[in-house]
């Protein structure tokens, strides 16, 4: 009789690119015998994927052999991507994998709170009031009651010295935590499955860059340069590797050797005066553990691991019950007997209910007698034999992220479940229960399961077993731009992830819109078929913006998830179902001129949305718009941070502004400061800042209400800035040469206005714009004035 596991979710760990279960090898038990000995543990709190200091994490970890943890407020959702076009969410995505990746190297445990990086703030008062100060407490002080650190350590001090709001607003709510989790007063409903827990101390980890040095001579100082002769790297190198894993935001590190002084001041609890551990007991003071362990480290042998399994198992059995690293002496029982499992499916996606063929695969290379209890059978497991076992699973839910399940205010993710909150990924995992026995000790394994593959280039590969709705519908575009009472065409694209899958779509529209025909029907035969339909939608009278969202009906059953799947090499293939909705906006857009060039930079959706506008794109390289005739085209837009990507930069420049001098429009969009490829961005000199205007309602002053910007084809007025997300621009030119003529002045609450975020000059026959407002978030949002605006750049130099 078959048997069917109903079983729950994961997202795909990073461990899992290369091998299922990952393998100590005798170094890693070395280490891990080293760690049996010490307790204690440091959590670490910041506010950004690329906060944490990962030198400080590999040292505590393997060098003072304590749980190390990094708590990162954000998954970095606000930031800018230097790998591609995924904003918002989708970026979040990546960087918790790269996080992730990054705790790998240095040993160290992640966690998040449920705060939403909605882009750079300058006060913490401001993150705040975003975020939901409490809300956000709530989840540190969860955390910390979880983790039960002895010390706790912030990155930034409370003030504007950290440089950022999100920063300074960590380093509030880890001091405020610190205290109210040592209060049962404080979060209550917490107590159903945590205590209240008070650390020792909480220290700020002071620094010396960005110009900025907090630290001081009277400090406690802690060397973490040294050398881990078993890791065969020194904690700089290992600390340079782990940061690499950060390729989003372009942070390869060198590696660093020797020397290095980290710096503590303290913040609140018992002062430390000799050791950030000063009071904290880190040895176990059990006279017979203590015997095993001493019998442990001196009788491992590292050609002959299993040898040590006597103790391991002996260990296993004192230590029971009294607070004790217990799955650290699994991990290492396992590791002495050669474990290996592994539960794996033919094939990478199924659809919820669907019932999944599963291969557990084990095997022990060790002489110990070991039996394997799986969900269908019991067998010994001979040495160095694979046992296999083949039977069902199914699954009740999609995989998607648990901070993605329902759409969310700008400040934080909703998440209902108290026993989610802080988890990096989905914490109930679409898994096997495997039972281990020793003899008398039994180990059970949640063995997750995983889609295993051969490429013929990369050899073995394993990816997410993705849990899919029957049928998704995904629509072209994030938002789509209908001039005046024009009808457009909006494209779908259907994916069947089950046999057999007849239904029908309908797309629910904003009041008065029309769409043509009202429903599709779809008859997809087979898994993995795709069908593209498309519907005709006409704007109403009665409104002007609104949304679509589409309704896909299999059996009476309606569903209304699309598909993205995000696939990067460094980071393991991420697949969610977000909600098939997309922004629908009616506007009053003119054009000039049909056929524009896009230089590709850091990556955004801006080249999208210009075909929205109706224009005829092409994309091109830097080495293409160096080769290619520039001059058929009518406008060319560069996009984002392409002069701090890009090595042909100086080498194109001259040609670009040749274009411009021949007649062309040429608009660059905003770069950073630092690391520009070229000083010569434009045709007269102007230089760049870290300066910007957070506040996406910040007034907006028209400094040349009469120049074409503003004027042609489209009457530009401060309605047209009513509407934008996240911010207005950043990195702001300054120092700007008088033969540009500056548009747009503006500034955050209390601080000077700034004019330097849209410069235009006229040069040769042509017109030259550089802009440091943010189009590539409000185009793809479809901000309607953000579109009016963009074309009047684009437009051809006035006479």
């Amino acid at each position: 009789m078959k048997r069917l596991f109903y079983l729950t979710l994961f997202l795909f760990s990073p461990c899992l690119l290369n091998a299922q279960m990952q393998q100590m090898n005798a170094a890693d038990i070395a280490l891990g015998i080293a760690k049996l000995n010490v307790k204690g543990s440091v959590l670490y709190i910041a506010a950004h994927p690329d906060d944490e200091n990962t030198r400080l994490l590999a040292y505590l970890a393997k060098e003072v052999k304590v749980r190390a943890g990094y708590l990162s407020l954000t998954r970095g959702d606000g930031g800018q991507n230097l790998i591609g076009n995924e904003q918002a969410e989708l970026l979040g995505l990546i960087r918790t994998q790269e996080l992730l990746a990054a705790r790998k190297v240095d040993g160290a445990e992640q966690f998040f709170t449920r705060a939403n990086d909605f882009g750079f703030s300058k006060t913490a008062d401001e993150s705040f009031k975003i975020w939901g100060k409490e809300q956000i407490l709530a989840d540190v002080v969860w955390v910390i009651r979880k983790f039960r650190p002895d010390v706790i350590i912030t990155r930034f001090p409370e003030d504007s010295r950290a440089g950022h709001g999100h920063h300074a607003g960590s380093a509030i709510l880890a001091r405020e935590a610190f205290v109210a989790a040592a209060d049962a007063k404080r979060f209550p409903e917490q107590l159903k499955y945590v205590k209240v827990w008070q650390a020792k101390r909480i220290l700020w980890n002071t620094f010396n860059f960005g110009g900025n040095n907090t630290t001081a001579p009277d400090q406690l100082k802690l060397d973490v340069g040294l050398y881990n002769p078993l890791v065969g790297k020194s904690y700089g190198e290992i600390a340079a590797i782990s940061r690499t894993n950060h390729k989003s935001q372009g942070f390869g590190s060198t590696l660093q050797r020797g020397e290095s002084i980290e710096f503590f001041s303290s913040v609140g609890g018992e002062p430390a005066k000799t050791s950030i551990f000063d009071g904290v007991k880190t040895t176990i003071d059990n006279k017979n553990v203590q015997s095993i362990l001493s019998e442990i480290q001196s009788n491992f042998k590292v050609n002959e691991p299993w040898l040590s399994l006597p103790s391991l198992l002996k260990l296993k059995t004192a230590t029971k019950e009294i607070d004790f690293d217990h799955q650290l002496v699994d991990d290492l029982i396992l590791a002495c007997a050669g474990i290996w499992t592994e539960v794996s499916t033919p094939e990478n996606v199924y659809a919820v209910g669907d019932s999944i063929p599963v291969r557990i695969q084990a095997i022990a290379r060790s002489k110990t007698s070991i039996s394997l209890t799986t969900p269908t059978k019991t067998v010994v497991l001979e040495p160095n034999k694979l046992t296999n076992t083949d039977f069902k699973v199914s699954s009740t839910q999609t995989s998607q992220p648990y901070w993605l399940q329902k759409n969310h205010p700008i400040g934080q993710y909703i998440i209902e479940n108290q026993e989610e909150v802080g988890n990096p990924e989905n914490p109930k995992r679409l898994s096997v229960k495997l039972l281990l026995n020793f003899g008398s000790q039994n180990i059970e394994l949640n063995s997750p399961v995983v889609f295993k593959s051969t490429d013929p280039i990369r050899g073995e590969r394993y990816q997410p077993l993705i849990i899919a709705p029957t049928v998704t519908a995904t629509l072209s575009e994030k938002a789509y731009v209908f001039n005046g009472n024009s009808t457009k065409t909006i494209s779908i694209q259907l994916k069947s992830f089950r046999n057999n899958s007849p239904g029908f779509v309908t797309p629910q529209l904003p009041k008065g819109w029309k769409s043509n025909p009202e429903k599709i029907d779809f008859s997809l035969a087979r898994k993995g078929d795709e069908q593209n339909i498309s519907f005709s939608i006409t704007p109403g009278n009665e409104v002007s913006s609104g949304s679509i969202t589409l309704q896909v009906n299999i059996n009476g059953k309606v569903d209304d998830k699309g598909l993205k799947t995000i696939s990067y090499e460094h980071i393991p293939t991420i697949t969610i179902f977000p909600q098939a909705t997309a922004r629908l906006e009616k506007i009053d857009l003119k054009t000039v001129g049909k056929n524009i060039a896009y230089i590709e930079g850091a990556g955004d959706l801006v080249a999208a949305a210009l075909k929205e506008m109706g224009y005829q794109v092409t994309h091109l390289n830097a080495v293409q718009a160096l080769n290619n005739d520039l001059s058929t085209y009518d406008a060319i837009v560069v996009g984002v941070r392409f002069y701090n990507i890009t090595d042909e930069a100086r080498i194109i420049q001259p040609k670009l502004l040749a274009y411009v001098e021949n007649g062309g429009t040429l608009l660059i969009q905003y770069n950073v400061n630092n690391g520009l490829k070229t000083t010569n961005i434009g045709p007269y000199p102007f230089k760049l800042a870290n300066k910007r205007v957070t506040e996406e309602d910040a007034k907006i002053n028209f400094i040349t209400p009469a120049h074409a910007a503003l004027n042609y084809p489209n009457k530009i007025t401060t309605k047209d800035f009513e509407g934008w997300i996240q911010e207005r621009g950043l990195y702001f030119a300054t120092d700007i040469d008088p033969k540009y003529t500056t548009i747009l002045s503006m500034n955050d609450t209390g601080e000077p206005a700034s004019d330097g975020a849209l410069l235009v000059a006229d040069y040769g026959k042509g017109k030259f714009v550089y802009t440091s407002l943010v189009f590539f978030r409000e185009l793809p949002a479809g901000v309607p004035g953000a579109y009016r605006l963009f074309a009047n750049l684009l437009a051809p130099k006035q006479p």
